[in-house]
């Protein structure tokens, strides 16, 4: 895992998601530091009380309020413990790192400051340089250069790419269908950039939809057990 990355994206999303307040940020950065300190564990167990400190919330229900935000938002999954000597687990999402973090929307505004830090260093076609050095562009030719991955070609390459990342047909078939009908835009009517960070993004969210469904049936089977009693009650036994 790459420190930075994560961090950058998450901060990126951050920027996206006006849901979230700083008490919710606060929260996810000292879990972002357990992560790290576990070496950026798959699951990992915390301390109500640390996180606390560390997040300077003051407040339990403040606390099970974000958190559980959080978890709904898909930044992560939080598996509450009821044991008081174990504490609570948790699962951080891995946030996309590309330039569209959340579900294919895009900031220009981003771009226009990446592109003028890290300027393209292709040469441009039909470029002068007069005697004072101030460089003179012609507009022929330079044309910029259509992303070829807008759009895939084909439900078979969708199918293709999803199977090349663990996933089932049907899932790549559910997605094609999805941003087909939408004419491959983002929910604010911008066109996707780049369908595989999409796809990306997609399959993240259904393994944690799966992950919290799955987490959901064990609970609810334990407490099923555990409501059940037994139908032969010896009632002759002194108290």
């Amino acid at each position: 895992m790459n420190y930075i990355k994560l961090l950058n994206a998450a901060f990126e999303k951050f920027y996206f998601d006006d849901r979230l307040n700083p008490t919710h940020i606060s929260l996810y950065m000292a879990l972002f530091q357990e992560w790290n300190s576990s070496r950026f564990a798959d699951e990992f167990y915390v301390n109500r009380r640390d996180l606390m400190r560390c997040a300077k919330i003051g407040s339990k229900s403040t606390y099970h309020r974000c958190v559980t935000d959080l978890d709904s938002w898909l930044y992560l999954c939080y598996f509450p413990s009821n044991n008081p000597y174990k504490g609570s687990k948790i699962k951080m999402s891995i946030i996309g790192t590309s330039d569209e973090p959340d579900m294919g929307r895009y900031n220009p505004t981003l771009e226009q400051l990446a592109e003028q830090y890290h300027p393209i260093r292709e040469p441009v076609v039909g470029q002068h340089y007069p005697i004072n050095g101030q460089a003179l562009v012609s507009t022929i030719n330079n044309i910029k250069q259509e992303n070829n991955i807008k759009q895939p070609k084909g439900w078979q390459a969708v199918i293709d790419f999803f199977i090349e990342k663990g996933f089932n047909a049907d899932e790549g078939k559910k997605f094609f269908e999805h941003y087909e009908t939408r004419n491959w835009q983002t929910s604010d009517g911008k066109a996707i950039r780049d369908w595989r960070a999409v796809a990306k993004n997609w399959m993240n969210r259904t393994e944690l939809f799966e992950e919290k469904n799955e987490s959901n049936k064990k609970q609810a089977s334990q407490i099923k057990d555990n409501l059940r009693t037994t139908k032969n009650k010896d009632y002759g036994q002194p108290l």
